[in-house]
């Protein structure tokens, strides 16, 4: 479906099977004409009501950017791992024993392993943050829709792509409270306002911006060598892209910002399009060349229900024990009650639906279809 306002172009992506709902679309529209200087913005088929900005949305902007409009998880995003673990060599209970708890602080060991300069060099950058906050929350999923979730492969569509015959693990997650911290300093300066391309306001922002994505980076890359620790496995980064970011970006004859709010980019490579932990995840390849998704794709399945809505809807059809087995028979790690109804797949859109709209626009070629095994999302607490 498209839609159109003078000066400002403004188009949704999905097919007839995916539903959005209108508080999205509305949401989409009042960002694109209430901000000054917004250009463009692409609903994608993912796209749902956040907080004031519709997430699964890209907004491209000349003479100013907005980053309340990145919000506050600046650089979460999605990294795949190869591992070495034979598929036929384990099973969920297996992996959810191995797994245990892996929450808290890093272990010494593998904190011993992070280079310690950079995470200065962030906190510094950061302006809100110190080394030892850093150093608390680094290799930590964190709440909400983040995850660690390791995978088959389920169909290959492009041969050579992915070893079938290998476990893979995919990390969900983003900087933690850093990019929280960063937003609440910025709105309690400037407001929802933006800053001016250019201004000295704009370049400080930036380097905080910059030191978010980087810790949201290293903090995938922790939980993955925390998680890999616990199975006695070693992994291979196949990718990591963010979703929640701005950048300087040139479309269609402009120089202007880029902003990705729940959006995964088109112009990176191969990326990966998970659904909900019941639900398959797809790595694709984008389709080069096609601008009118301002670069970008879906970050996901998309949520259907609001959050406050899942345990009334859910809790007198399912019991705890059964939405933690999905339907593939896979394992789900969450202590937290609330949160288990909360991320329950019936919450989320059909990926399979999502991923086809992207197709059917031409956006993207399937590259593999890969299955959960286990979803680790908040283990228990452990006794002292």
């Amino acid at each position: 479906m498209g839609h159109s306002l003078t000066d400002t172009y403004i188009q949704v992506f999905a097919n007839s099977s995916v539903w959005i709902e209108d508080a999205a679309i509305q949401q989409l529209h009042t960002t694109a004409t209430n901000l000054e200087g917004i250009r463009a913005a692409v609903g994608l088929p993912d796209l749902h009501p956040g907080r004031g900005y519709p997430v699964g949305a890209a907004f491209f902007s000349a003479g100013r950017f907005y980053p309340a409009l990145v919000g506050g998880d600046i650089g979460c995003g999605m990294a795949l791992y190869a591992t070495d673990l034979a598929v036929h060599k384990t099973s969920a209970a297996k992996l959810e024993k191995a797994v245990g708890h892996i929450d808290g602080p890093l272990p010494q060991e593998l904190l011993d392993a992070v280079d310690a300069q950079q995470l200065e060099q962030i906190a510094l950058a950061s302006g809100v943050a110190c080394l030892a906050s850093l150093q608390e929350s680094l290799g930590t999923i964190g709440g909400g829709n983040h995850f660690a979730e390791l995978q088959v492969v389920d169909t290959l569509y492009e041969e050579d792509t992915l070893d079938k015959k290998r476990v893979h693990l995919m990390v969900h997650s983003g900087s933690r409270g850093l990019g929280g911290a960063i937003l609440r300093a910025h709105v309690q300066a400037f407001s929802h306002d933006g800053l001016a391309a250019g201004s000295a306001e704009a370049a400080h922002y930036l380097r905080q911006h910059a030191a978010a994505i980087a810790f949201a980076q290293l903090n995938r890359a922790s939980i993955a060598a925390r998680l890999l620790r616990a199975i006695r496995a070693r992994g291979e980064a196949l990718l990591d892209i963010t979703h929640n970011h701005v950048v300087a970006h040139h479309w269609r004859g402009q120089d202007g910002f880029l902003h990705r709010k729940g959006a995964t980019p088109a112009d990176q490579g191969l990326v990966v399009i998970p659904g909900s932990r019941g639900d398959y995840s797809y790595l694709v390849r984008p389709v080069d060349g096609r601008d009118e998704a301002l670069h970008s794709l879906a970050h996901g399945a998309g949520r259907k229900w609001a959050r406050t809505d899942c345990m009334g809807r859910l809790r007198p059809r399912f019991t705890l024990d059964e939405l933690l087995r999905t339907r593939f028979g896979s394992t789900v790690v969450c202590a937290d009650r609330e949160l288990v109804y909360e991320e329950a797949p019936q919450a989320y859109k059909d990926v399979d639906s999502v991923v086809a709209s992207l197709q059917q626009a031409g956006l993207v070629q399937l590259v593999a279809r890969l299955r959960p095994v286990l979803t680790y999302k908040k283990g228990a607490m452990q006794c002292c």
